[in-house]
Formats: structure tokens, C-alpha cells, sequence
């Protein structure tokens, strides 16, 4: 009898190894931008943005942007590596385990990490923005970012949980 998500398992293993990739790539894309713009003219003109006194500002808050954009490299990471050996797991027919939720615990620090840089970028963005040069990120608080914060670390629980009932049964057997 085929197990209902025996076609799901290799495709989330699959595109869990692309995202760990493709994170990867962001990283060296952001970093060669912050290596390679070679100056504010550059970069005004990239953006098309007009000469003023708050350019200066601007540049130098996307340049923070920037970097914090390095920063969530490695937390994404955590985030899907993690994933990508609870797949495993499950695979392997054996995902309540207390190593899964560890695992779940890791992500579930990255995911609230991820989210307090989402608010410093979004308010750096909120505080560059000006009428005449509107700064539109998709950055700042979003409760279902929090929402899965809370949802990871009660998954944690559970598989804990979980993890110690199966060895208390398997201690009676």
C-alpha cells in the first residue's frame, strides 16, 4: 500500500536542495553588490535617483539593507538544511525523534531571528523613504511570520513530546 505522501517526500527533498542553492547564490549576489558598486553615482544612476542631500542617506541605508540581506543567508540556511534532514527522517520512517526536535528548535530560533531583521529592515527602509524617493520593501512585521515562529516552537514540542512517549513505549515493549 503507498504511503499519501510517498510522491511528496522526493519533491521537498528535491526543492529544499534547489532553495539551498539558490540561498547561497543570493548571498554572493548581494556581496558582490556591496564589493563591486563602485560608487554613489553608480548607484544613483542604477536607481535612478536625482542628486540631493538625502541621497548620501540613501545610499548608505541601502547599503545596510544590504548587509543584514547577507545576514539572513546563513539563518536561511539553518532553516532549510534543517528541513531538508527532517525529510530525511521521514523518509527513512522515523521522523519522531528527539534529533527532529532539535531541528525544530534551530528553525524555530532562525524563524524568530529572520523575523527581527524583517522589522530593522523594514523601519531602515521606513526611515530612508522620502516623497521624493520612495524606498518599497516587503520588510517590517507580518503576523503570519510570527505566527509561524510560535506554530515552529509548539512543533518542537509536540515532536518532543512525541520523541519521549515513543521511547517510553518502546521501554515497555
Amino acid at each position: 500500500m503507498s504511503k499519501p505522501y510517498s510522491a511528496a517526500l522526493p519533491m521537498a527533498r528535491i526543492v529544499l536542495k534547489i532553495l539551498i542553492v539558490l540561498n547561497w547564490l543570493y548571498g554572493a549576489a548581494i556581496l558582490a553588490l556591496l564589493v563591486v558598486m563602485p560608487n554613489q553615482q553608480w548607484i544613483m544612476s542604477a536607481f535612478d535617483l536625482s542628486p540631493s542631500p538625502e541621497t548620501e542617506r540613501l545610499v548608505m541605508g541601502m547599503r545596510a539593507i544590504a548587509v543584514l540581506g547577507i545576514v539572513v543567508v546563513p539563518l536561511s540556511y539553518v532553516v532549510l538544511k534543517r528541513l531538508l534532514a527532517i525529510v530525511e527522517s521521514v523518509r527513512a520512517g522515523d521522523p519522531f525523534v528527539a534529533t527532529n526536535a532539535s531541528r525544530l528548535q534551530a528553525i524555530a530560533w532562525a524563524l524568530l531571528a529572520l523575523q527581527l531583521l524583517s522589522i530593522v529592515i523594514g523601519t531602515i527602509a521606513k526611515a530612508l523613504s522620502t516623497p521624493a524617493h520612495p524606498l518599497h520593501l516587503d520588510a517590517g512585521f507580518s503576523i503570519n511570520g510570527w505566527l509561524a515562529v510560535l506554530l515552529t516552537f509548539l512543533l518542537a514540542r509536540v515532536f518532543a513530546e512525541g520523541a519521549l512517549m515513543r521511547e517510553d513505549l518502546e521501554r515497555t515493549v
